[in-house]
This record gives structure tokens, sequence and C-alpha cells, in this order.
């Protein structure tokens, strides 16, 4: 799918910077673009020495982004590097640039889950649900200095998660409003319900890393001697310090069994009602983020009607749910 933001490289300039950065002789022997990602351009190159990498480089900063899309490249950077450092199984990261907009990481060797489903028995589907969510909780082990998305300006960043999420919340209303994005509801009521919630964000006092991306085609998975087994897990540029719970809204995306799963996996136990209040919170957010976001990535007619009717009825539901 052609993304209008993404940014477009020939294969001359994606071994360029391998050669840049990558330690010893750079001999490429092979070369693929990924077509399927939204935000990044992402280039698999193999080279004559065995290694597999990927060159992944970040839209234009003159390009008009969403605000929480500022610095997303060192977002995922910070998420690889205190990911991997805690045990979260990701691609190796062999370089990042940060200013540049520049990262180079490992090719993974299985598929994505979407790849892979037809081909596993519903209870093989099951145990890889309630593995990702057992590996995923890892990111949550990881502390950070204050709530919000690590970038340089210090947007959405506070000492308290209530300040920091309603920073957040009034980040992609303005965008909304700016790029005139259809929503179910006026800003200042989805606001005011967020705003009402601060309490209960409240409890939430220590800002743990949230992957928050984790849908299935950011999940790899591989072949293991007995079923199938979570390879890695890609693209942390949506990650931020906050509830841990709030990665629970990516991990949940499939039926109730495999939801059921997942939970399982990452929390050991169910859901308390304050819990799944918060989650409603988050799932509004990324609605939000989905429905706005169509403006400016330049996708089809057909994937922003899909994409604006199926995120706006979940945005109704949820924001219904902080109502009842």
């Amino acid at each position: 799918m052609e993304i209008a933001i993404r940014p477009r490289l020939a294969r001359a300039d994606v071994e360029a910077i391998a050669r840049r950065h990558l330690p010893g002789p750079v001999d490429v022997v092979g070369h693929e673009e990924f077509q399927d990602g939204f935000f990044n351009a992402a280039h698999a190159l193999e080279l004559a020495d065995g290694r597999h990498v990927v060159v992944k480089v970040a839209p234009d900063r003159n390009l008009k982004l969403l605000r929480y899309e500022v610095d997303l490249m060192a977002t995922e950077i910070e998420c690889f590097e205190r990911g991997l450092a805690a045990g979260v199984p990701m691609p190796a990261l062999h370089y990042g640039d940060p200013d540049g907009g520049v990262m180079i990481i490992d090719r993974l060797n299985g598929v994505t889950l979407p790849n892979a489903r037809d081909d596993m028995s519903e209870a093989e589907l099951l145990a890889v649900r309630r593995e990702i969510g057992a590996l995923s909780a890892r990111f949550a082990t990881v502390t950070g200095e204050r709530f919000g998305y690590p970038r340089k300006s210090g947007r959405t960043v506070a000492d308290t998660w209530s300040e920091s999420f309603q920073a957040m919340i009034a980040d992609v209303l303005a965008d909304a409003a700016e790029q005139g994005s259809p929503l179910p509801r006026p800003a200042e009521e989805i606001a005011a319900l967020v705003a009402a919630e601060r309490d209960l964000l409240d409890e939430v006092t220590r800002p743990a890393l949230v992957h928050f991306d984790l849908w299935d085609g950011n999940v790899f998975v591989e072949r293991a001697e007995s079923g199938w087994r979570v390879e890695a897990f890609i693209d942390g540029e949506r990650a931020f310090y906050g509830d841990p719970i709030a990665e629970i809204v990516s991990l949940s995306f499939g039926s109730a069994e495999e939801t059921a799963a997942a939970v399982d996996g990452f929390l050991g136990r169910e859901l308390t009602a304050g819990e799944e209040r918060r989650l409603a919170l988050y799932r509004i957010y990324l609605m939000l983020i989905l429905v706005v976001e169509c403006a400016v990535r330049g996708f089809d007619e057909e994937q922003t009607a899909h994409q604006i009717k199926w995120s706006t009825e979940v945005l109704v539901r949820n924001l219904a749910l902080l109502e009842a």
C-alpha cells in the first residue's frame, strides 16, 4: 500500500546508509522493500557475510504529522534499547540515530502472526496469545523518569498519570480539530469524560514502559519443536511511559477467547473493575488516533472509510462505558 508520508528511497540510498553505519565490509547481495508499514520506510538488506538487516527511515520532519508523532524514531529507539535490556524479544538494534531518523535492526526469521495463524490449531493460537501477553509484560518492568511520551520537547510529560494522559488526549483532539476529522461527540465532551476519571488514573503511580502497538502485524512468530512460539515484537514508535494496563488495548483485538488468553499471560488474573474502566480510556485514545491519522497518512479511500468506521464504532462503545 502506498502511504503518502512514508519515505521513498532508492536501493542505492538504503545501501549507503548501511555502509555508513554498519561495521566491517558491507557488500549487499539482496534487497527488499516492505510495503505494509504505515509510517517509516523499511528496507531489508542481505549482506555477503550472511548478515540480514532492516534499515528504517522516518518521514521527513517537514511533513504534517500528528502532535504525538514528533520524534517517533527517538521513541522507537528508546523502546528498543530499554525493552531489549528488560528481556523483551525484539530484533537486535545495530544503529540508532534519533535526530537523523534512522535505525538499523536485525531482520527476523519468522513471519507476522496474520501470516501464520491459518497454519495454527486453535490450541496453538491460544498458546501464542498467552505467550504474547507474558512476554509483552516485560515492557512494564521498565520504569520511566516521568509519565508521557519520551520526546525532547517534553510535551505530555508530567509527574502524574492523569495530567500526562489528559495532555495526550488534548493533543489528539487538537489534531482532530485541525484536520476536520469526524468525531462522534464534541471534543469538549470527550475531554470532560476523560478529566472526570483523573482520580482513577492517578491510581497509577509508576510510569511503566508501554509499547501500545502490539497488534498482530507487529508480532513475529516461528515454528518450534511443538507448535509455534513468539520470535519478537517490532515497531515501538507509539511507546510511552504510563499505565501498564494500556498494553492490553492492542492485545485484545482478537476473539473473546484469544483476549482472555492474552490477558491471562499478561496479568495472570482477571482485570479489576477499575482496570476495565481505565482500559476504556486507553481504547478511546487509540481510536481517536486511528480516526485522525487518516487525514495525514494519505490512505486510499477504501482504507480511510474502513478505518474511520471501525474506530468510531469502538470509540462510541467505550465513551458509553464511561457514562454508564
